[in-house]
């Protein structure tokens, strides 16, 4: 069996399949207690560099290595007894998402075999959650990371669809927050491709699904400005991918005042005007904090933006506006009039008899607001 193992799996001292994989300072890998008997001697070099190593050598255990070593090697007791028959189809799969993280965690891999393991671990792990898990417990999320910081586009491209499928499965979520996603990610949304930056919004996305992310995520120095950053110099698929993100993230409470104080708000009713309702959305969620509520009665143009959403938008976008609108004319008596010019009260009256319930409460509560009985 150890014949058929990568090369890389062998200490370069004892040419063994290693059993205790440590990182030496130059980088490079061995067996623990080859590496130590190399240093027991007196030798205070690399045995390939042969750089200068500190006087007490730090031995790193390569936890990701071993753990694909330990999966490659299987006990003669668990081979198939019968090599001839058909090979399982999940082994087989296996076996090769193996081999792909073997080459994207090795150190001696070229850029093209890492772009090329990137490429197919991000096929393999699109609809199969197998791989992702194998991928988060054998310890190559940090392989991933790396290369999230290549300054190599392709490879960080790559990386970065890699490491949203990754964060698909709901176990990989608290972990890969854990590991420095969120840094990562945010680097990669300010200074990355466009096609990088939507991505890395999506990801955040995926992350805020679990409850202590979104509070993880949000009290992270720059995240939502960051977000906010992209809703206003971004484009296409960017600002809509931006704008999901921070829906997700702000349906946790604590983070709408900090988006509105951000500057959120003007943006979001420019882009909403523009078309977006995902916009709208997010506005549903920040008018519900005083903060939202003041901003929103300030900005320009508020009223027509969710007027014409009310009038012409998606179901989902109308609920929204309608929500918005109400909360705003509870709040102040100025939008409660002004909607009352813009025909806001007939156009409610004509919803009260609409399919789609959530419709028909929100345009009856906003009735209500409009007529004094609020």
């Amino acid at each position: 069996m150890a014949t058929h193992l990568p090369d890389d799996f062998k200490c370069p001292i004892s040419l063994e399949i290693m059993s205790d994989p440590v990182i030496l300072s130059s980088g490079h890998t061995f067996d623990r207690s080859s590496i130590q008997r190399w240093l027991d001697s007196g030798h205070r070099t690399c045995p390939i560099t042969k750089l200068p190593l500190p006087e007490h050598p730090c031995l790193i255990p390569n936890h990701a290595l071993r753990s694909l070593i330990s999966s490659f090697t299987i006990p003669k007791s668990q081979q198939d007894p019968n090599p001839f028959r058909d090979p399982d189809p999940d082994q087989s799969k296996k076996y090769q998402t193996q081999l792909l993280i073997h080459t994207l965690v090795s150190p001696s891999s070229t850029l093209e075999s890492k772009l090329h393991s990137l490429t197919q671990l991000t096929r393999l792990t699109k609809l199969d959650s197998a791989p992702r898990r194998q991928l988060a417990e054998c310890g190559a999320v940090s392989a991933v990371l790396n290369c999230v910081n290549s300054t190599e586009s392709e490879i960080q491209e790559k990386a970065m669809a890699l490491l949203l499928n990754i964060s698909l499965d709901d176990d990989n979520k608290v972990g890969l927050v854990a590991e420095g996603v969120i840094s990562r990610v945010i680097n990669v949304i300010r200074n990355g491709s466009s096609s990088s930056r939507a991505i890395g919004c999506t990801i955040l996305t995926s992350l805020a699904v679990v409850e202590v992310n979104k509070a993880t995520i949000g009290a992270y120095p720059n995240a939502i400005k960051t977000l906010i950053w992209v809703l206003y110099s971004g484009k296409g698929r960017e600002v809509r991918e931006a704008a999901t993100a921070l829906y997700a993230i702000c349906s946790f409470v604590d983070n709408r005042k900090r988006a509105v104080e951000w500057g959120a708000v003007p943006i979001l009713m420019k882009i909403g005007g523009m078309g977006l309702e995902r916009a709208v959305e997010v506005l549903s969620l920040l008018v519900k904090c005083k903060e939202g509520r003041e901003a929103m009665r300030k900005a320009n143009g508020c009223l027509e933006v969710l007027v014409k959403v009310i009038r012409n938008g998606s179901e989902r976008g109308v609920q929204c506006a309608l929500f918005t609108l109400n909360c705003l004319c509870c709040f102040a008596e100025e939008m409660r009039v002004e909607a009352e010019k813009e025909g806001v009260l007939e156009i409610c009256v004509g919803f009260l008899d609409e399919e789609n319930e959530k419709i028909r409460r929100h345009a009856s509560s906003l009735v209500q607001t409009l007529s004094g009985r609020g």
